[in-house]
C-alpha cells in the first residue's frame, strides 16, 4: 500500500507509518546539506531565527543541479544522510518532522526519531531526474552564497519515498532487508 502525506507532517500521521512503507510526499520541504547544517547550527547557537520554522517540517538532504530553461530544477538526488548525524538533533527539538536522503544512519537518529516522532524517508539514489519531476517550485531562501548547498523551498507533488527510520526507530536497512 502507498500512503500519501503532505507537510507539515503531524504526530498522528507519523506514528503511523511503518519502516519500509512506500509514501508519495507532496507540499513544501526545505533543502540543506552540510554547509546549510553547520549555518543553521549557529544560527541556533546565537539564538537567531532560522530562515525556516523547522516545526512540522521536512529537510531534504540535496544539492540540486542548475536547472535548463523551462525547468523548475535540475536534477535532484539525494545526499548521504549520515553525514547530517551529528547536526540533527538541534533541529529535531525545534520540531523538524523529517528529513530525507540516502543511506544508513547512526543508532542516535534511531534513538531521536523515537523520542521526537520523527521519521527518515529514503529516496533512492540514482534516480535524481525522476525525483526532479515531482518539484513543482523552487525558491533559494537562504544562504545563497552557498551554491547548490543553499537551502530552498520546494514544492513537491508525489514525491516518490520509503520509510527509512519510523517514529519508533526501526530501521528498514536492519529490520526490513
Amino acid at each position: 500500500m502507498i500512503r500519501k502525506i503532505s507537510t507539515p507532517l503531524k504526530e498522528e500521521e507519523i506514528v503511523l507509518l511503518e519502516a519500509g512503507d512506500e509514501v508519495l510526499l507532496s507540499g513544501y520541504i526545505y533543502t540543506a546539506r552540510d554547509a546549510a547544517h553547520k549555518k543553521l547550527l549557529q544560527l541556533i547557537d546565537e539564538g537567531k531565527d532560522l530562515p525556516f520554522d523547522v516545526n512540522g517540517q521536512v529537510i531534504f538532504y540535496v544539492g540540486p543541479t542548475p536547472n535548463k530553461p523551462g525547468e523548475v530544477i535540475g536534477s535532484a538526488g539525494p545526499t548521504t544522510s549520515y553525514r547530517m548525524d551529528e547536526m540533527t538533533l538541534p533541529l529535531l527539538k525545534l520540531g523538524l518532522k523529517g528529513t530525507i536522503g540516502k543511506g544508513k544512519r547512526s543508532e542516535d537518529i534511531k534513538n531521536y526519531m523515537n523520542e521526537y516522532k520523527a521519521v527518515y524517508f529514503i529516496a533512492i539514489g540514482g534516480i535524481g531526474a525522476l525525483i526532479s519531476n515531482s518539484i513543482k517550485e523552487s525558491e533559494i531562501i537562504a544562504f545563497e552564497e552557498l551554491g547548490t548547498e543553499a537551502i530552498r523551498k520546494l514544492y513537491v507533488e508525489d514525491m516518490p519515498l520509503y520509510i527509512g527510520i519510523d517514529s519508533y526507530g526501526n530501521d528498514i536497512y536492519s529490520e526490513v532487508l
